[in-house]
């Protein structure tokens, strides 16, 4: 009997091959025509492992470590190997529970909890254990089991935050991935086998560990470990406060929603954020010579609403604040910079004036009077409108823009009388133990959000942009971070529960098919572990207010 044969148009050019064939094969034939290795595949839209078989004609796409889905899958992949190691060379009976908390630099922070002193050498072991599994290309497997098993399953390995992750699980079945034997939950797609996973470096920091990998942009190379103790010390602080609220994990959160409701967990994270905004403006007004404070931060960081609520913080410490945006000193829209695309250029600092805004804020900082520009972006031509300003002895000025923490912007200004803030959106939450929630997810779902309200943007027109944007803010804005006097974050530890109610109709309307697809469907999921809060009781003056409406701010 003849085998039944599928076509499939690769790169695109129609093959033939038997029915049953694995994508990991026909990826194997392929593995020369691309510059970074193939991890996963697309078929007709659909994201697929390469353990995955052909069983219809149709169209394959390759995704690589040069991908950012690709990239990834490479990072969680050697979480894995990295904790099949850690386990083994310990010993399982010395691990009480190793934790992933937060990306630091270009790889991530692991703590371990037992009888385990982490130190070069130990380090040297599992680099050499995780080498040789790399060398042998062992396979990753995946299974899929029923909810309740899952939670007998990692009660049983000790893994109680998935065991409460998955007690709020609506789905019948679990996906579990094993590496010779060691089994282990992940939010999302493995690489095939562990010959893929050849590129790390480990380094004992603080008190524990980082895994540093390769960047999306280089995925065949590991970059120097460059620490950012600033950013590193809010990160720990706001982890700090999720386990003070016990929230620090999904699963934790969503059962202090049942057990006790979501009323005084949202007081509290709200308080704790005005807290440490009173501490900055406190900060402010003790040092007098301080004239501008310059804040900058990644899209969706909230720092429009960060702005008003620290002014009044300003206010109430005696000061008088003047918000002056950035943006108002774009260059005429002839002279904008154009991209590589031809595209105008916004986000960098040549968009800016930056001569006249050195020249206004010198003016203000000598007592001059300054008529202020106004941007008419309707117009593309920025505009006087009789916005006069005078410094006087209590006066100071909060800017907001991306290139506040860049000196080339204000060159001209004393450092002295220079404060910077640097704002991000860096949530305290992780899925649990081995399953972080990475920052830029929260600011998506965030923007998602606020671009349907305020802009009528669809959710998918937010997705397709959004590379775009986190380019911009690696040129932008990332570099100049450290530099930094204060950094707030302005991640609310309920408010995914609350953005889900939101996001979820926005995203289901991206159709299969469409290239933002895979993104929706993935943010989907993610927002599936979420029992959902309702907005009504959240405070006016919230930061998330910014994004789901109905705050006492104009933004």
């Amino acid at each position: 009997m003849n085998q039944r044969m599928i076509s499939v148009t690769i790169l695109g050019k129609t093959r033939e091959y038997p029915y049953g064939t694995s994508y990991g094969e026909i990826v194997e034939e392929y593995k020369d025509s691309t510059r970074y290795p193939i991890v996963l595949v697309i078929k007709d839209g659909k994201l697929c492992e390469l353990h995955k078989k052909l069983k219809k004609d149709g169209v394959l796409e390759f995704i690589t470590t040069g991908d950012e889905i690709g990239h990834q899958t490479y990072k969680r992949s050697a979480s894995l190997l990295l904790l099949k190691a850690i386990y083994h060379v310990a010993g399982h009976k010395n691990i009480k529970k190793v934790t992933l908390h937060y990306s630091v630099d270009a790889g991530y922070y692991y703590t371990i909890d037992g009888n385990v002193e982490i130190t070069e050498a130990f380090l040297a072991q599992v680099k050499t254990y995780m080498l040789e599994l790399a060398e042998k290309k062992i396979p990753i497997r995946k299974r899929s089991v029923g909810t309740n098993e899952a939670i007998e399953i990692f009660h049983e390995h000790g893994m109680y935050d998935k065991e409460k992750l998955f007690r709020f699980r609506r789905v019948s079945r679990v996906n579990i991935y094993s590496l010779d034997g060691f089994e282990d939950y992940f939010y999302g797609f493995m690489v095939n086998h562990t010959g893929y996973l050849k590129h790390f470096e480990l380094y004992p920091y603080d008190n524990g560990l980082v895994l540093q990998l390769p960047t999306q942009a280089n995925p065949s190379e590991v970059p120097p470990f460059c620490p950012r103790p600033k950013i590193f010390r809010i990160q720990k602080e706001s982890e700090r406060w999720g386990e003070t609220m016990q929230a620090d994990t999904v699963g934790a959160l969503n059962e202090q929603i049942v057990k006790k409701g979501a009323s005084q967990l949202l007081l509290i994270a709200e308080a704790l954020q005005e807290s440490k905004i009173s501490q900055i403006a406190r900060t402010i007004a003790e040092n007098k010579d301080k004239k501008f404070v310059m804040i900058a931060g990644p899209s969706s960081s909230g720092k429009t609403t960060f702005s008003h609520r620290l002014s009044i913080q300003l206010s109430a410490h005696g000061l008088r604040p003047h918000p002056i945006a950035v943006d108002n000193y774009f260059v005429n829209r002839p002279d904008t910079p154009l991209d590589e695309n031809g595209n105008y250029n916004f986000e960098c600092l040549e968009a800016i004036d930056v001569k006249q805004f050195n020249e206004d804020m010198v003016r203000l900082l000598k007592g001059e009077e300054v008529e202020l520009p106004y941007f008419n972006f309707k117009t593309g031509q920025r505009e006087y409108r009789g916005d006069y300003l005078k410094l006087g002895k209590e006066d100071v000025l909060v800017i907001e823009g991306i290139h506040c923490l860049n000196d080339k912007l204000s060159s001209s200004l004393p450092t002295e009388s220079k404060f910077k803030i640097y704002i991000s959106a860096l949530t305290q939450l992780n899925i649990d133990e081995h399953n972080r929630i990475p920052t830029t997810d929260g600011r998506l779902i965030r923007r998602i959000v606020r671009d349907a309200r305020t802009r009528g943007a669809s959710a998918k027109q937010t997705i397709a942009m959004w590379n775009s944007v986190r380019r911009g803010e690696e040129e932008n804005i990332f570099p100049y971070q450290e530099s930094a006097d204060v950094m707030f974050n302005s991640a609310l530890i309920y408010e995914l529960a609350v953005l889900k109610l939101y996001a979820e109709p926005l995203l289901f309307s991206i159709e299969p098919g469409e290239p933002e697809y895979n993104e929706a469907k993935r943010l989907l999921k993610f927002l599936d572990y979420f029992l959902g809060i309702p907005g009504e009781s959240i405070p006016s003056n919230s930061i998330l207010r910014e994004f789901i409406g109905g705050g006492c701010f104009d933004v």
